[in-house]
């Protein structure tokens, strides 16, 4: 199983380690919405801007949302909407890391997109389009599947004021000399993908794809990061986006493998403190997007120009400007720039410039070769499951 196709195999797999989903649920809190507003199952703190609630996103696209809050791990939804009653309850639904859309595509559970019936699509970052480097994660099989919304590279986060310096270089988060004061993810996708990056390209390890490895490439990568962990290096491995952020605002690490929303928030939340910084790594990181797809149900409901509407949003620069401005997540149109200059009465001297200093980082992360897509279904997922709880429980 990998980003091109989804088995069989690794589906039941999956189901099986996750435990059954019954048809009325197993996730707490779904329910499905009267009326014909826009079913949607979407993470609430990253798929919307604008507003607390959905108003503004509803209001921009010109039709009611009805959204659930969404489970954060990517077994559980593919459960929820291949063998559950996802498609009876929700007309779009957002993704949890790359090839979801391969996934549930392959299934016959989400519908393909006539994208020209988005008009920003026109907008869209090159990278999408067809033969680019991140066509595969809006297509399957050719035809487009799903909408992106958020992108980011995952980098390292770290205390300027206490280091006196600017890590450029994974090779930080393993020096002896800040042994119990870094931290990492505890998911084995970010964690093994950038941990494999940095072996690769140092030349420590050979290493074919790091987003995609082989048996015996995961086994290195644990077995490097167990031979860390034994030696006191790591603090902790966090969990969830409070953590990882009471981790650095706290001063508890001095370092951390981290999203840039944690590092945004922690910064603001440190104040005079600390200096909360992300950086660039030369070796690379791991380039992950949010998508938003069409369900069969909701397709079948005519539910379909809704989704259209909301996709549209998700492609405008009002969405980008926000998205980039809140919690640092990269847009996925042009114009970001112009716009946020045209509209001075919401983003202030300051707001731009933080919006145009936040998109001049990212571009340079884009930009490193070293850079790997996230792939939460590599063809050899039962060796990156089997390794990471020897990680875990070293």
């Amino acid at each position: 199983m990998n980003q091109q196709q989804f088995s069989r195999r690794a589906f039941l797999m999956m189901t099986a380690a996750a435990g059954a989903v019954a048809a009325t649920g197993g996730i707490p809190g779904v329910s499905a919405a009267e009326g014909d507003a826009l079913k949607l199952w979407a993470n609430p703190g990253v798929h919307k801007v604008g507003a607390r609630d959905w108003s503004a996103m509803a209001s921009q696209a010109g039709i009611e949302i009805a959204a659930t809050a969404k489970s954060a791990r990517a077994d559980e939804s593919i459960q929820k909407m291949v063998v559950g009653d996802g498609n009876k309850l929700f007309d779009a639904v957002t993704d949890n890391g790359g090839g979801m859309e391969d996934a549930l595509a392959s299934q016959g559970v989400i519908a393909p997109l006539d994208t020209s019936r988005i008009p920003n699509w026109k907008n869209i970052l090159p990278v999408y389009n067809e033969g680019g480097p991140a066509d595969h994660t809006i297509r399957f099989e050719g035809q487009v599947f799903a909408t992106p919304m958020i992108a980011n590279a995952d980098s390292m986060s770290y205390d300027f004021k206490a280091l006196g310096f600017h890590p450029d270089s994974w090779a930080v988060l393993f020096d002896p000399e800040f042994k119990g004061r870094v931290a990492m993810q505890n998911d084995f996708g970010p964690t093994m993908t950038n941990t494999a990056i940095y072996l690769k390209e140092s030349g420590i390890a050979s290493i074919k794809d790091p987003s995609n490895m082989e048996p015996d490439e995961v086994r290195t990568v644990a077995e490097f990061l167990i031979e860390q962990k034994k030696k006191g290096q790591f603090r902790t491995f966090w969990d969830g986006f409070q953590n990882g952020v009471d981790l650095l605002a706290s001063g508890e690490v001095l370092m951390s493998s981290t999203w840039e929303a944690i590092s945004l928030v922690a910064a603001g939340r440190a104040g005079d403190k600390a200096d909360i910084r992300y950086g660039t790594m030369k070796e690379g990181h791991q380039i992950w997007n949010n998508i938003v797809m069409l369900t069969k149900g909701g397709m079948e409901r005519g539910q379909d120009q809704a989704y259209y509407n909301l996709a549209n949003v998700y492609l405008s620069p009002w969405f980008g400007a926000r998205t980039l401005g809140g919690l640092g997540f990269a847009p996925q149109m042009t114009g970001v720039e112009s716009y946020v200059k045209d509209h001075p009465e919401d983003f202030d001297d300051a707001m731009q410039e933080r919006i145009l200093r936040i998109l001049n980082s990212k571009n340079a992360r884009y930009a490193v070769k070293g850079n790997a897509w996230q792939n939460v279904f590599p063809k050899n997922l039962r060796a990156y499951t089997d390794w990471w709880a020897r990680v875990q429980a070293a």
